[in-house]
């Protein structure tokens, strides 16, 4: 997923954005309230109807040169990309105007990583945005990873053409993963996509599930445990 995050300290943004990356976005960095909007879109240009580029704004506040607020209202002139707020703001009525100026989320500093990784998905889920696919690209039906065939609207799985049974969670976890092939995605982040709930008492669900795939699909090392992190989807290598 593109993300623009809207940022002045130069240091947060570096430091975020590094976390960021490490969890398969591209990051566009914009240090005030004119480059974010010129990043969307150009003023006087008619708002696309195609697909936007990026999939998530995170929109600090305290900006030098617009109020944040002001910018977010002017965004959503623009584009229809989902915003979140991220600030040291953390009073209700600070919040509440956030909201009512068209925001999707609104997040308080100093905040946990992990929830804002959670966050950042849940508004791209809630609103459709999508993840990895190019400009003017529809979603694709099928994966294929070397001898592994995904279908996604059958919800279909075979190995060198032999139907593979799954159950309704594995198979939500597998599609996961293969999203981003080669992208490791944390355990909490798993467990609030497939599980729709938190981390907490969940871990050896995911443990369980992750085995259980690697059993039935044959292939142990398709799916690499990546330690104290989570989980990533290992591309087979080409006979």
């Amino acid at each position: 997923m593109r993300l623009l995050l809207v940022e002045d300290d130069d240091h947060v943004a570096a430091a975020l954005s590094a976390i960021l990356a490490r969890h398969g976005f591209q990051v566009t960095h914009a240090r005030n309230g004119e480059e974010a909007l010129q990043a969307l879109l150009p003023a006087g240009t008619p708002t696309p109807s195609g697909p936007q580029p990026y999939g998530v704004i995170l929109l600090d506040l305290g900006l030098p040169d617009q109020d944040g607020y002001e910018v977010c209202g002017k965004i959503r002139k623009r584009t229809a990309t989902p915003v979140i707020m991220v600030t040291a703001r953390a009073d209700v009525r600070s919040r509440i105007h956030g909201l009512n100026m068209g925001a999707d989320d609104y997040v308080v500093k100093p905040y946990d990583t992990g929830e804002l990784l959670a966050r950042i998905h849940a508004v791209a889920r809630r609103t459709g945005a999508a993840e990895d696919a190019a400009p003017g690209a529809g979603t694709p039906t099928t994966v294929r990873l070397g001898s592994v065939s995904i279908e996604l609207p059958t919800r279909r799985v075979s190995v060198d053409g032999a139907d593979v049974p799954l159950t309704r969670k594995e198979f939500d976890l597998l599609a996961l993963l293969a999203q981003r092939p080669g992208v490791v995605f944390r355990r909490e982040q798993i467990i609030s996509e497939v599980w729709r709930t938190s981390w907490e008492g969940t871990g050896r669900t995911l443990e369980v599930h992750v085995a259980s795939l690697r059993s039935k699909l044959r292939m142990p090392a398709l799916i690499e445990t990546v330690r104290g992190v989570g989980y990533r989807l290992v591309t087979p290598a080409a006979p």
